[in-house]
């Protein structure tokens, strides 16, 4: 049989809570070990590590901000150091997204998810080329959003970064195959975790908006983590070897 995941360790950038916990728990059933990062609360991510490793494999954590460059090289070079190879880097992690027309995005707004979400991925695929190349290759699978394939209103903070990141994907994936390098993304629609449970709970997902975005989904519900995990694992493992540059909406049709 296939072995899933190549010997070594899975990154999870934002993989303490959420979706990123679901796919760092989905690739652990494989059998890989994961590092997962977390930005302030440590509590969860030990917790979300101590359940990982009651599958049997070694879950690692380190405290990153993806605006800051030192803390995604100290986490890239801390899970080298902790676990050897990387066979996989799954970019989960992002801002606190706000919900305005785009005629209201303040500049800070608009600042803060470029830093992030924008260069924050830039320097993650920059920084695990070189030990990708040195290491017989490995996936990259980036977290995106549905909103790419049909535009969502008040999403473009949101959306915009991911926009340029889907360039970098292709960027990647067209001038590093030759080293073994694959990238890909999966476009995340309505899941109940989240910003979206935040955003519930401050109104702003309404009963109204919730029965409208229904109306638009041929699956008449909303989705869970673990519908994202299993597309990550997928890219992430060797069940993907000859896939690469690709978005895979996992919508429930939204994007249809």
């Amino acid at each position: 049989m296939l072995q899933e995941f190549d010997d070594g360790v899975s990154l999870v950038f934002g993989g303490s809570g959420g979706i990123g916990a679901a796919i760092a728990m989905r690739i652990a059933q494989g059998g890989s070990d994961v590092a997962i990062t977390y930005r302030g609360n440590k509590e969860r991510a030990d917790a979300t590590a101590e359940e990982i490793e009651k599958l049997g494999v070694r879950c690692t954590t380190y405290q990153v901000d993806i605006a800051k460059k030192d803390q995604i090289v100290a986490a890239i070079e801390g899970a080298v150091s902790d676990h050897g190879r990387i066979h996989s880097v799954v970019v989960a992690a992002g801002s606190d997204i706000k919900q305005p027309f785009l005629a209201e995005v303040t500049d800070e707004q608009w600042e803060e998810v470029i830093d992030g979400d924008l260069n924050g991925f830039f320097r993650i695929v920059k920084n695990i080329i070189p030990h990708f190349r040195a290491n017989d290759g490995g996936s990259l699978v980036h977290i995106s959003s549905a909103g790419l394939g049909r535009t969502p209103p008040k999403d473009v903070l949101s959306v915009a970064p991911k926009a340029a990141n889907e360039a970098l994907v292709k960027y990647l994936a067209k001038e590093e195959g030759v080293h073994g390098i694959r990238a890909n993304s999966v476009a995340v629609g309505v899941i109940e975790t989240g910003i979206f449970k935040r955003l519930e709970a401050e109104g702003v997902f309404n009963d109204e908006w919730k029965q409208a975005v229904l109306n638009t989904l041929p699956i008449k519900h909303f989705g869970v983590p673990e519908d994202i995990a299993e597309a990550a694992a997928f890219f992430a493992s060797n069940r993907s070897k000859y896939v690469t540059g690709q978005l895979l909406f996992v919508d429930g049709g939204y994007s249809v």
